[in-house]
């Protein structure tokens, strides 16, 4: 909830974070992985000298690091990162498969889900907006198009992607605590309330994205210097995360110059509106910035949520590419 709160990105932020948990009531919480939970940073370190207990008190796995037969003793300091006051976690695709289900439900609503390529927005010789041209060749009218492609989105030429691997790990227990760990390449835990855990870290450096949506390439050298240093850092093959991933994976954060998002009306193609970029907290940001761009298209105004900072023409003259 507060971690961008001294960026401008930071309203966003929380009203985001509020509008998660409306959606998880209105949705079911079971049904979207929605959960409040504790995060911590933990550093490790090979062997160093034993910690105190205290030291450790907070990490909610630390009997399966640090124990008197373990001779890879790894842990070595714990700092609290926020408490179910601050912290919840979601799953992103079953957020989303439940959203989309809902608006079907909704009978005053016509919907349709076209799995295709636009490749521009079409206009008339006034510059009304006709629809979005699709790479068959065909118009699909539209009165407002919203281009929320993510890494993919070309307004401006700007737009990279950071590829991250991951690896989700089954754990024999619900765990409850998200880790960052400071050691062993700095991976990243995050538990799942189904006895898994999604695991990553060692981002590509950022390029221009070519790989297709869904067909992003999972190298297994990422894998497993992702499984090297989760176990590492937690306590070996006979830790509390030392099993063989169920499922590895791959995608890309969308990440601009700034790294803020870009979100607004699209100056020079009337009706044609643009939502990206916004790194790694697009799944937080992502109900607010909903709200906010509907609120734009639908009455001109984006509500409760300033745009101006992430006005999409300040990269309209960019050539990076």
């Amino acid at each position: 909830m507060d971690w961008n709160d001294y960026s401008p990105v930071g309203p966003l932020a929380r009203r985001s974070f509020e509008l998660h948990a409306a959606l998880a009531d209105g949705l079911g919480k079971e049904k979207i992985m929605y959960r409040r939970l504790t995060c911590a940073s933990i550093s490790v370190r090979d062997k160093p000298k034993r910690p105190s207990g205290k030291k450790l008190a907070g990490v909610e796995w630390a009997s399966d690091v640090n124990t008197e037969s373990d001779k890879s003793e790894v842990a070595v300091g714990f700092r609290p990162l926020g408490d179910e006051e601050t912290i919840a976690q979601v799953h992103p695709k079953m957020l989303c498969d439940a959203m989309w289900e809902k608006v079907k439900e909704n009978k005053s609503l016509e919907t349709k889900l076209i799995k295709g390529k636009v490749e521009s927005a079409a206009h008339d010789e006034e510059g009304n907006l006709i629809g979005a041209k699709l790479d068959n060749g065909s118009i699909l009218n539209a009165d407002a198009i919203l281009f929320a492609c993510g890494p993919w989105t070309q307004y401006g030429n700007c737009m990279v992607g950071v590829k991250y691997h991951s690896a989700i790990i089954p754990t024999d227990k619900v765990l409850t605590q998200s880790v960052f760990y400071d050691g062993f390449g700095d991976p990243e835990i995050y538990p799942r309330p189904d006895k898994t855990a999604y695991c990553c870290g060692f981002p590509d450096p950022e390029v221009k994205v070519t790989e297709r949506p869904g067909e992003e390439e999972v190298r297994q050298e990422k894998v497993d210097e992702i499984m090297e240093s989760v176990r590492a850092a937690s306590g070996g093959v006979e830790g509390i995360l030392g099993k063989d991933p169920s499922l590895a994976q791959s995608c890309y954060l969308p990440t601009t110059p700034d790294n803020l998002p870009m979100m607004g009306a699209i100056e020079d193609q009337k009706g044609c509106f643009v939502a990206a970029g916004h790194g790694c907290w697009g799944i937080l940001m992502g109900p607010a910035s909903g709200e906010a761009m509907a609120s734009l298209i639908a009455s001109g105004e984006s509500g409760s949520v300033d745009l101006r900072p992430f006005r999409p023409g300040r990269f309209a003259n960019m050539q990076m590419w």
